[in-house]
């Protein structure tokens, strides 16, 4: 185009160059951080209901300890069970059971995630600030308003990067952290509930010895008792 001059063409392209680097470079971290993770967990699926890992022999590993510095939850088979599994060789070579590890920070709010992230966003500001300073020294109005346009638009291309970053931030209380008898003692009970809801026998359902006994307002819960309290009348 006639009077805009090769300046701004070429500082106006490195703008649109370097989003696209900033992307390239979070889309890349991201991919590399997945396939990491899968290596580590190949053959391991993970239970969110129970906040534990099935391994590819059937057996659990149970939560057992969470590191606040790396921000993961670790986990961990029983050694009994572990050393005398069929696979254990090809598995793991500690004796004190096979260890996984969880982060737990969605992307991109671990450290890691929010480092590439940050130099994305760093890249963003590089793309903007290329064309916007560029543009005060051309000489045609032409080439000012490209340049300018093209800063507008590399950082509304730019935006999404900083708001899901902004929106993301570290955790700073961790996370709740239940043993595997504390896990099981849920379970149980929550089992246990599930059974007393679904029983017909109206006996199975009273409380047991020294449990609090729920009121029900506007009827008496024992009508049996109470047809034979006005029998003896």
């Amino acid at each position: 185009m006639s009077g805009i001059e090769t300046t701004a063409w070429l500082f106006g392209g490195y703008g649109v160059v370097l989003v696209v680097i900033a992307y390239g470079i979070d889309l890349l971290a991201r991919r590399a951080h997945v396939v990491t993770t899968e290596q580590h967990h190949l053959g391991f699926v993970y239970h969110e209901d129970h906040d534990a890992w099935l391994c590819p022999e059937d057996q659990w590993l149970w939560p057992t300890s969470f590191d606040p510095g790396n921000r993961v939850m670790r986990y961990r088979g029983r050694p009994q069970v572990c050393n005398s599994c069929p696979v254990k060789d090809t598995c793991t070579p500690s004796d004190d059971g096979r260890e996984i590890s969880r982060a737990v920070d969605a992307w991109p709010s671990s450290e890691s995630a929010r480092f590439h992230r940050g130099i994305a966003c760093a890249v963003t500001v590089l793309a903007v600030l290329f064309p916007l300073v560029t543009s005060f020294t051309v000489a045609t109005w032409a080439s000012q308003a490209l340049l300018l346009a093209i800063a507008g638009a590399v950082a509304l291309a730019g935006l999404p990067l900083w708001s899901h970053l902004r929106r993301s931030p570290v955790d700073p209380d961790g996370v709740l952290f239940r043993s595997l008898d504390e896990n099981l003692e849920e379970r149980a009970q929550a089992a246990e509930a599930v059974r007393r809801r679904r029983t017909e026998y109206a006996s199975d359902r009273r409380p047991e010895p020294g449990e609090p006994v729920p009121l029900a307002l506007g009827r008496t819960r024992y009508s049996s008792q109470r047809r034979e309290a006005d029998g003896n009348v």
